[in-house]
């Protein structure tokens, strides 16, 4: 292919003018496949020359652009260390820059006289310096802002792709022989009523100006209309799953049957004005001929449980079977356990089914599921296997929903005739993720706690104070009540972690030598994790050492302590989901946080723990702080990978971009209408493996 010839969204990229086969395959290492995946490869940041500051202006602490000079540069090495170093200036002053554990490339990176973009965090030592910044070597072109304007867009270049030339200048060089050379009008999607409606840039102006913006505004104007793009796939993928669950006749249950009266009365407890205002709601869907599909969302210690056992015999009393869906074996059993408690009592019989059961157990669980003799199917994904069959399963219960794809999810449902859905979360949960993640869903918030409930005290303790908190510990342990010590257990250290806590129980037994101490983690066999937990229920532990495994769900009422060890490795969420366990019973609770690692940020985010127990501000400060795919502590199965949306700052944009979708799908459900063809087009296209979600492919 000539590279005169006009360039469409399959042509490969090694035709861009600039590219060739060599760089291609280099490229497709990046997901850069096509020469529309090139339009695609977005700056990383742009360079705003409007906002460089000079070096005479630099103060400790800002993160901020120099463009400076490179006057001098080589290896240095202080206390056995070696270290590359380059002086730079920019006529106003001079500032070094530092990078340690430098391979010895970085000599060959720069030349005196380069002029360089470099971006980081300022900081003072025997003069202004930057360690490890970013850096872009300015070309000529560059270097005068009257030939390029006042952004420059930097790359993300590795350094397979610098060694094929492909540094940000290379990246500007090729991206614009694929604009000249690209029919971009084929691209646009939208209508133009839609674009102007939404105050909107022309996808052909969007993608020219995110790659070579004139000035700021315009860049603005770019990146809104290309984060609104991908929150709108996302939202009318929400849109159509609504519309699928609602259009599909569900089961009308408006008996309210024999067994919730009973076991309200067994309860010895008030519920709480929001848990009966769930529980209308829930009652209400559940009556409809429509398909309930409902998220309800509580703090920890709110009582989602109760209410689910409650929906449960809502649907038993109408004839239905339930399954109820956890995330671990540990939960599962724990709900397993309180589910009976109160279904036993009315005589409606519950099961158990996880991964490790016997054989024979199995068999007899299934049967009795098939042919309707247990009404109420607790488990983890077990459920979900293709051998567990429902004689007429008429409610799904998926407790922290967020932990499972959608995949796993639409497979459960499968097992009935249009099932309702109540999925449960005690991640309280930011209204941004909530609209992005559970966007077909109706939302059940129970915002108030039992009377009973009483506020965790928090406090941060440095290391040098542990021994006064054994010694609370000690005493607690003495009036007869329990404690928990928790390690963290990250995915990437895991050996190193449970190493870390198997140490410190042996540690642990010693300093509580008068008390009974027990490590749980979640590499144990179940047997051994359940008779642990059975003995610590019935306070036969008074000491239990854990990892994460204890995070959700158990409940231990005359546990009074927490201690978190190196609590600055946790996020926020989940330590205030640990923070959850405790405090349970009519005594007061202790959680303590010992920080080992410490830093500013570590620091200002557990001072966060200290200062509210507020789950709903937490986790929108845990969100800022980390991010969506970390705040779930688990990856989104079947969502896409998005290269501009920002869940944290797009606040506005998703919500514009959810009334557009919606509005869109209530006029036309299928996307059949011709003025939606290239949206439905492009949705098939970039969502492929969700289509079986919605059915219009």
């Amino acid at each position: 292919m000539s590279s005169e010839q006009s360039l469409s969204a399959n042509t490969s990229v090694q035709y861009v003018k600039g590219v060739g086969p060599k760089r291609a395959e280099i490229l497709k290492k990046s997901d850069v496949k096509t020469a529309l995946d090139l339009l695609y490869y977005f700056p990383r940041r742009h360079l705003d020359r409007t906002s460089v500051t000079k070096i005479r202006d630099l103060t400790k602490g800002i993160t901020t652009t120099v463009v400076a000079k490179v006057e001098a540069g080589g290896m240095r090495s202080a206390r056995k260390k070696k270290y590359y170093q380059l002086m730079v200036n920019d006529n106003t002053g001079f500032m070094k820059c530092t990078w340690f554990n430098a391979a010895q490339y970085m000599e060959k990176v720069f030349s005196v006289s380069d002029e360089v973009a470099f971006h980081g965090k300022v900081d003072f030592y025997n003069g202004y310096q930057m360690v490890h910044p970013e850096y872009d070597i300015l070309s000529d072109e560059e270097r005068e802002p009257l030939n390029t304007g006042a952004v420059i867009p930097i790359y993300p270049t590795g350094e397979s792709l610098k060694k094929m030339g492909l540094e940000s200048r290379g990246f500007r060089r090729i991206i614009k022989a694929c604009i000249d050379a690209y029919e971009l009008d084929e691209l646009e999607f939208m209508s133009k009523e839609m674009v102007d409606e939404q105050s909107l840039s022309p996808l052909t102006s969007a993608l020219q100006h995110i790659h070579f913006a004139p000035d700021v505004e315009t860049l603005s104007g770019a990146v809104r209309r290309l984060k609104f793009d991908e929150h709108f796939f996302l939202q009318l993928l929400m849109a159509l799953r609504k519309t699928i669950i609602t259009e599909q006749s569900g089961r009308t249950m408006t008996e309210v049957g024999p067994y919730v009266k009973q076991i309200y009365e067994t309860l010895g407890f008030e519920l709480t004005g929001a848990q009966k205002r769930v529980l209308k709601e829930i009652r209400t869907d559940m009556a409809s001929p429509e398909v309930m599909n409902r998220l309800l969302q509580g703090d920890v210690g709110s009582g989602k449980t109760i209410v689910a056992i409650l929906a449960s015999a809502v649907a038993v009393g109408n004839s239905a079977q339930v399954a109820v869906m956890a995330p671990t074996e540990i939960l599962a059993h724990q709900h397993y356990h309180v589910f009976k408690s109160y279904l036993d009592a009315v005589r409606v019989p519950t099961a158990l089914l996880v991964g490790k059961q016997k054989s024979t157990e199995r068999k007899k669980i299934l049967a009795a599921i098939q042919e309707g003799r247990v009404n109420v199917v607790v488990g983890t994904h077990a459920i979900i296997q293709d051998e567990v069959t429902f004689q007429d399963l008429g409610l799904v219960i998926i407790d922290e929903q967020q932990r499972f794809g959608v995949l796993q999810r639409g497979k459960l449902l499968s097992k009935g005739d249009n099932p309702d859905i109540l999925a449960m979360t005690a991640t309280p949960i930011p209204r941004t993720l909530a609209i992005t993640y559970h966007g077909d869903m109706e939302l059940s918030l129970l915002d108030e706690m039992p009377k009973h409930h009483q506020p965790v005290t928090t406090r941060i303790v440095e290391v040098e104070k542990i021994e006064k908190v054994y010694s609370f510990m000690a005493e607690e342990m003495k009036k007869g009540r329990q404690c928990m010590v928790v390690y963290p257990l990250i995915d990437e250290s895991e050996k190193m972690d449970l190493e870390a806590a198997v140490e410190g129980c042996k540690r642990l037994e010693k300093q509580f030598s008068d008390f009974v101490t027990a490590l749980l983690h979640g590499r144990m066999k179940r047997e051994e994790k359940d008779d642990i937990m059975d003995r610590f229920v019935g306070n036969e532990i008074q000491l239990l050492v854990s990892t994460t495994v204890i995070e959700v769900g158990i409940d231990v009422p005359n546990a009074t302590i927490m201690l978190i060890e190196n609590a600055e490795r946790f996020g926020l969420t989940q330590l205030h989901q640990l923070r959850g366990r405790i405090g349970r019973g009519s005594e007061k609770g202790y959680c303590i946080l010992v920080q080992r690692n410490i830093t500013a940020n570590s620091r200002k985010r557990l001072a966060i723990m200290e200062r509210t127990s507020d789950g709903f501000e937490i986790s929108d400060e845990d969100l800022k702080l980390r991010g969506p795919g970390e705040f779930y502590g688990t990856r989104q199965h079947g969502y896409p990978k998005w290269k501009i949306a920002d869940l944290v700052n797009d606040g506005q944009i998703i919500r514009d971009a959810r009334k557009a979708a919606f509005k869109i799908v209530k006029v036309d459900p299928h996307l059949t209408d011709p003025a939606n063809k290239k949206i439905r087009l492009r949705f098939m296209k970039d969502y492929q493996q969700m289509l079986e979600m919605v059915n219009i492919g």
